[in-house]
């Protein structure tokens, strides 16, 4: 079976795990080890990873991206990253990778985007599904009236990334 590496960074959301193999992440999530173990472990057995080992060198380049992201001085990823998911959460996560930083898009936006414009519920199931948080900006998708909708990591954090992107104290005063 192939051995998971997995790594941390602090950052100003909290820590983040990095997870994938020498010459690839495979997903980042905010939290501790132990707050995302049943996570990971699902993802283990799904993609058919045995045990993991952390590395705390591991994905140099992707951590120093991430931390650029939140110094103001990169807005465009372009760590190694692959994408382990269906056809079709791969057409979303790349549809969100497009994007741009500061701007949001709405899920029909998304499914419009993929050419799929009544799939705005499954673009919201895959959307769920982005292993990649920040870097695949799922963060930047937002509902129909503009409103702040489910993140994975939590509202506030959402909030934070977006005011971070923009500048602008709009997303701190939402409340859903």
């Amino acid at each position: 079976m192939k051995k998971l590496i997995i790594s941390h960074l602090d950052t100003p959301v909290g820590n983040m795990i990095f997870g994938g193999q020498h010459d690839s992440v495979y997903f980042i999530k905010i939290g501790t080890l132990a707050e995302r173990q049943t996570w990971i472990e699902k993802w283990q057995i799904k993609h058919g990873f045995g045990s993991f080992t952390e590395e705390k060198n591991a994905f140099i380049q992707a951590k120093e991206e991430m931390m650029a992201y939140f110094n103001d001085d990169l807005d465009t990823f372009s760590f190694n990253m692959s994408l382990l998911g269906t056809d079709f959460q791969r057409q979303v996560w790349d549809a969100m990778l497009r994007i741009p930083h500061g701007d949001t898009w709405t899920y029909k936006d998304i499914a419009v985007e993929i050419e799929k414009p009544k799939a705005i519920r499954a673009v919201g199931g895959a959307i769920n599904k982005n292993p990649i948080t920040i870097a695949v900006p799922c963060h930047r998708v937002v509902g129909s009236d503009g409103s702040l909708t489910g993140y994975a990591s939590g509202l506030d954090k959402k909030k934070y990334l977006l005011h971070h992107e923009t500048k602008s104290n709009n997303w701190l005063h939402l409340t859903s």
